[in-house]
């Protein structure tokens, strides 16, 4: 039950915020990146934290699922705030049930080695690239986004970041690794990303690379030492 209210209260939050954002203060963009970083990433990402006791739960791709069809539903009625929530929730679900299919925690270090390229690539040359700079709608549409106080406009995760979020969140709990560090750690590297990127005056950044960092730095020595010991099944008990 405490769980639950503490979910509930967060969603209230993020979706009063969300409602009345516009008519809040208007700051400088530092001043703005480290209220994106400090309050609105951590107040987000506090529902995969609070969700986490779901992750062994039955039926999570159908629920998934649905949920990712009550999201198209509300873009469509033009319900922006619960559709902004909801896709944490749908991303998360399915972030859930595919780690699933990870047997070891080797495996999540492999994805974690992996995608900082893939993501690099579709920012800078690839798919990304051609939504951001083609069809800003789209990526819109398939992100969250991080309503800016006193204005109309918003940082925006991809889709995708979320997922890995999630699973690498979920991972270091079943892999009995460093949970709490690792929730602050990847909490950090996506404020971490939105910095870089307004002090290179830059459109965006791949915000995967430096979310792999965050689940790989706390949990280092755990991870290599089981590796080492075993290095075809670096699982544990969980």
């Amino acid at each position: 039950m405490g769980r639950a209210a503490a979910l509930l209260a967060v969603v209230a939050g993020l979706a009063a915020y969300d409602v009345v954002h516009a008519r809040l203060w208007s700051a400088s963009d530092w001043w703005d990146v480290a209220f994106i970083a400090a309050v609105l990433i951590p107040a987000t990402f506090a529902l995969v934290w609070l969700a986490l006791p779901l992750r062994t739960a039955r039926g999570l791709l159908p629920v998934g699922l649905a949920l990712g069809v009550l999201t198209a539903a509300l873009h469509a009625a033009g319900w922006n705030t619960p559709e902004n929530i909801m896709k944490v929730f749908a991303v998360t679900l399915i972030a859930f049930w595919f780690l699933g299919y990870f047997e070891t925690a080797a495996w999540v270090v492999l994805v974690a080695f992996i995608i900082p390229w893939v993501d690099a690539y579709s920012v800078w040359k690839g798919p990304t690239k051609v939504i951001v700079t083609h069809h800003a709608h789209v990526f819109t549409t398939l992100s969250y986004a991080f309503p800016i106080p006193g204005e109309h406009t918003a940082a925006n995760l991809g889709l995708p970041d979320l997922l890995f979020f999630a699973l690498f969140l979920a991972a270091s709990v079943r892999f009995v690794l460093r949970p709490a560090w690792t929730w602050l750690a990847l909490t950090a590297s996506f404020g971490g990303t939105i910095a870089i990127a307004v002090a290179l005056e830059l459109g965006g950044l791949p915000a995967l690379p430096l979310l792999s960092l965050g689940f790989l730095a706390p949990n280092a020595d755990i991870l290599w030492t089981r590796l080492r010991a075993n290095p075809v099944d670096a699982d544990a008990p969980g």
